[in-house]
């Protein structure tokens, strides 16, 4: 079964977790994708996060989820590749929120990583900036 015939739970969410910064702009980058998610999966629950520099940290969007009544937390890094970040940072920072909340199951989904459709992303940008020059 692929995933995208999996079944919706009621009591599944979405944390979607950036590096975060110290730019409001780019933060608000994350709520802009995280909408734009929620639309295109039919998502109901679906909260972001910052690793660090800002808030909503994992550990506020992981502490929401159970206020929520929520029984399993997907954890979706928004980030490239396997790096410290992935490999390292946002396991702890998940293991610490699930400490908090242990009537909760939090699973690290796998970062972006190389995919067909990242590569069509980078050619619509290469083509643009070729456009605009």
């Amino acid at each position: 079964m692929c995933a995208a015939s999996l079944p919706f739970e009621d009591d599944v969410a979405v944390v979607l977790v950036d590096h975060g910064s110290k730019r409001t702009e780019a933060n608000d980058m994350l709520e802009e994708f995280a909408a734009l998610y929620r639309t295109m999966s039919n998502r109901q629950r679906v909260e972001i996060a910052h690793m660090e520099l800002a808030e909503p940290s994992i550990g506020t969007a992981v502490a929401k989820c159970a206020s929520d009544g929520i029984k399993k937390v997907v954890i979706a890094p928004y980030f490239l590749s396997r790096g410290r970040h992935i490999t390292s940072d946002i396991p702890a920072l998940v293991a610490e929120a699930q400490r908090a909340h242990p009537e909760l199951e939090c699973i690290i989904a796998e970062p972006i990583g190389i995919d067909p459709l990242m590569a069509q992303v980078i050619e619509n940008r290469v083509t643009g900036a070729l456009r605009s020059a």
